[in-house]
Formats: C-alpha cells, structure tokens, sequence
C-alpha cells in the first residue's frame, strides 16, 4: 500500500506542514467571506467550502499521478510530488476587488459571489494558456531568474508576515521555530520517531493553550459548523456570473498570467532539485481543478505551492500532496474548518510558513551560477517594494486615509518614496522576473535577449500590467521611455561588439595575406 502511494518517511512531516499551509489558506478564505464580506457561516461551510476542498483534492490526486508517472519513468523511488493548494494572492484579490465592492454597490452578498465563480472560470482559462506557451518561457528565461523570483515570493510573500506574527506570539512560535531549526535546517532530529509536522502543531497548540491564548468556548462556537455538505453543481451559479465577470478581466488576466508564471518557476525549482515534471501537464491539471472548483461554489483557483525543495529536503515522497488534499476535502465535507480553528492555534503554523520560504530562497543561492548571483538579489527589490507598498497602504486604511490624502510631499519629507514604492511594487512577479533577466543577459554578453527584454518591458509598462496599481494605458510614460533606453543601450553594445568582430576577424585576415606574401 505504501509503495502504491508512494509514500516515504518524510512523507508525515510534508504531511502536516502543507495542511498546516492549506488550513492558513482555508481559515483566512472563511473569515473574510463571513466576518468582511458578510455572508452567512452557514453558506460559506455548506456552498463553498466543500467545493474549495474537492478543487484542492482534485489538484492533489493530479500532482500524485504526475509523480508515480515520473517514479515509473525514471525507476527513482526518491522523487517528491509538488505541492498545492489554493491561490493565497486570488482570495484577498476576489474579496477585496470583486465580492466586497460588488456586495456593497448592490446590496446582493450572493449576486457578487456569482460574479467571483465567473471571474475564477476566466482567470483560469488564462491559466490555461500557460500549458502551450511554458515550455517556451521556460528555455528562453534562465533558471537563476525564475528561481531568485521565486526565492523573492518566498521570503517576502509567505515568510515574512509569519516571522512578524511569530513574534507577537513568541511563548508558543519561539519553542516550534527552534524545533524547526534543529529537526528540519539541522541533522540530529530531537523525537526522531515523531513526524516533524505534527510535532510542531502539537508542541504549539499544547504551548497556546498552557499559556491560556485560546478559549473554550470558541469551541462549541466552531463545533457548530460540523455536518455533511456535500459539494453541489453550481453552473446556474456561474453562468450568471460570468457576463458580469467580463468586467474585472483586467485583473484576472494579469493574474492568471502570475499564476502560470508561479507555477513554471515551481516546475523549474522541482526540476533544480531532481524531480522534472511535464510544463504542459502540469499547468493543464492547475487551470482544471480551477475549473472544476468554481463549477462547485469556490471563487478562489488553485496553484501549485512553493516549497518542493524543502519537503524534498524531509525525505517526502508522492503520498503527502495527496493525503492533504483529501484531508482538505474532508474538512469542507464535514464542516471541521471552524472546529479546527478553535483548537489550533495559527501561531503554531507560522514557522512552519518561514521554513519553506526560506529553503526556497536558499535553493536560489544555491542553483545560481557564481557570475549570475547578483541577479538573485535584484529579483528581490520588486517584492520587497510589493511587500512595503501594501505595508503602507494598509496602515493608512487602517487609520481612514490614503496616499492621495497625505500627499507625496509628506511622504517625502518622512523619507518614504512612495511614487518609487508603487512603480518597484506594482506587478512584482512580472518586474522581477524581467530585471534578473537584464542583469544574467548583460553579464553573459547577450545582448539580443535583454533588447527583447526590455522592449518587452516597455511594453507591459505602457499598458499597465507592471509598475502601476491597475492596468491602462500611459500610466507610466517615464519607466516606458526608460526602457526603451535601455533597449537602444543594448542595441548599441550589440553593434558594437559585432563591429569590434569584424575589426578582428579584418585584422586577423590581413595578417594571413601578410604572412602568406612574405612566405612567396
């Protein structure tokens, strides 16, 4: 049985730690449909829930199968499947740019959950779009780039906010990290026997509750969401939205385009650590689950997480994406997500974020060549300035402001470059991906491939797809006109290096001529 799933020891601390990732995901898409947005507990964990855990199921049984593939193909028993589980980016997006704004326009909570299962069918079809054109992207792009992106994600987008929020709990993050440290970045495990995972939930959820950080009756509260729902075919559902969804294409095109980037850059980091898996089939089994979740109630798509080198690196096998997702379905099935959240604390889940964020970072480092390593650190601005931006746009939301009401001027005098957040910060996986491929192409001499680069820069630019906060035209006329400078910089070393050929090859000619005449 273990050999049909391809299940290995390391396959228990996988397990729990994607879970843990996959239940963060799950309680944070409970709680601001219910508590933000306003809908009913009940439609939320009888309508949603049960069709966001069979779209993760699904999404685990197709990186399972792709991984007994690779095992038959290769006859290795070593290899790790890659791990999923819904999009984190798409459910503060759908929530805070679709279902709230349409709920509070119309009054109607449901009408603009209809809307988001149409826009989560069109995002997917771009998605789609990725299994035709990746194994493309992924030969011209080269592998320190989408990896340093990648570590950019990883430290910025899903370690960052963890370390912050461990150190508001440090009485039960302090004792997991360390556990972390010594079982996971170290050689000697401390309980060798226990599965790492579900050592640092238990150590965390005994700590929080010691310490008295959670509370009893949360759990009667969370027990009453425990029923069967069985996931309902909802085409009615998103047909009606679909039409409406057309609206918000420019958000759901940049990101379906970010998410099939996302996902070549996980390919190409489980590539980097042995495992090769098909682009194609790959982004093809992403896009479906996508598909076939908004079909059954779930406005949020699925992805493939970061973080195959790190359970790669506990010795995980094929079984713990697969175990997870039906986990992940069972819950939705039987209403356990409020129950759960109850009893687990999420401080005990955060370090396990900041793990698999930094062994992505690492693996970066580690995969780059020595003359590309600079590249690894300039894919690290745009999200360090994405991650800032939204710092400070949330704090002035948080205080009823905005940056247009505290003005430029202000945040100048205060030393915060606000104008320089919002161009660095906006389409970060896009920009990041783009400069590291200026910087490996201007240090290998390839000059034709940065002309393309920046031109195609200039491009997304001008149309709003990088650098600004939505998409249009015009937006940023100066960084336009920038890179096509860079593209005429290029262009001239490009001549230039051509005529410097020519110069030699002259020179070499002339002095056979001169040989050969002496020689007569």
């Amino acid at each position: 049985m273990k050999e049909f799933f391809g299940w290995q020891k390391g396959d228990w601390g996988a397990y729990f730690g994607l879970l843990a990732n996959n239940l963060t995901n799950y309680f944070t898409m409970a709680g601001l449909l219910i508590f933000t947005v306003g809908l009913p507990a009940e439609f939320v964990y009888t309508r949603i829930a049960p069709g966001f855990g069979l779209a993760i199921f699904l999404a685990g049984f197709f990186y399972w199968y792709a991984a007994k593939n690779l095992i038959k193909k290769t006859g290795r028993t070593d290899v790790t499947a890659l791990p999923s589980g819904p999009s984190a980016p798409s459910i503060f997006l759908v929530v805070f740019l679709i279902i709230l704004p349409i709920a509070r326009e119309t009054g109607d909570v449901y009408f603009a959950w209809k809307v988001a299962l149409g826009w989560c069918f069109l995002e997917a079809l771009v998605e789609l779009s990725g299994a035709f054109i990746g194994d493309w992207l992924r030969r011209i792009i080269p592998r320190s780039v989408l990896l340093s992106c990648l570590g950019g994600l990883g430290l910025l987008l899903l370690a960052m906010n963890p370390i912050l929020q461990s150190f508001e709990a440090p009485l039960i993050s302090f004792v997991v990290l360390a556990i972390i440290f010594i079982n996971w970045f170290g050689k000697k495990p401390i309980f060798p026997r226990i599965p790492t995972g579900f050592l640092l939930l238990a150590v965390g959820t005994l700590l929080a509750w010691v310490f008295g950080q959670m509370d009893v009756s949360a759990i009667a509260e969370g027990a009453e969401t425990v029923g069967i729902s069985i996931p309902l075919l909802q085409l009615t559902d998103l047909f009606t939205g679909i039409p409406p969804a057309f609206g918000f294409l420019v958000s759901a095109i940049p990101l379906g385009v970010t998410n099939f980037i996302f996902t070549l850059e996980n390919i190409e980091s489980a590539s980097a650590a042995g495992d090769d898996y098909n682009v194609r089939n790959i982004m093809i089994a992403n896009s479906t689950s996508s598909i076939v979740g908004c079909m059954f109630g779930c406005p949020f798509p699925t992805t493939v997480y970061i973080g195959h080198p790190g359970w790669k690196s506990i010795g995980a096998g094929a079984g713990y994406t697969l175990a997870t997702g039906f986990t992940v379905f069972l819950i939705g099935l039987f209403g356990f997500g409020g129950l759960l959240l109850s009893i687990i604390p999420l401080s005990a889940v955060f370090p396990i974020l900041f793990y698999v964020g930094i062994v992505v970072a690492v693996q970066a480092v580690n995969e780059s060549p020595r003359v590309e390593l600079p590249a690894v650190f300039v894919c690290l601005f745009p999200w360090i300035a994405n991650w800032a931006l939204t710092l400070v746009n949330n704090t002035l939301t948080s205080a009823g402001t905005s940056a247009g009401e505290v003005g430029l001027t202000a945040f100048a005098d205060a030393g915060v470059y606000h104008s320089g957040l919002v161009a660095l910060g906006s389409g970060a996986p896009l920009s990041s991906i783009l400069w590291g491929c200026l910087v490996v192409f201007a240090v290998r001499n390839k000059s034709t491939y940065a002309i393309v680069s920046a031109l195609t820069a200039a491009v997304l630019t001008i149309t709003g797809v990088i650098h600004s906060p939505s998409v249009g035209l015009w937006l940023q006329p100066e960084l336009t006109i920038g890179y096509l400078l860079l593209a005429v910089l290029f262009a001239y070393k490009y001549f230039d290096a051509r005529r410097t050929s020519d110069d030699v090859k002259e020179s070499q000619k002339t002095e056979k001529e001169l040989a050969a005449n002496q020689t007569v």
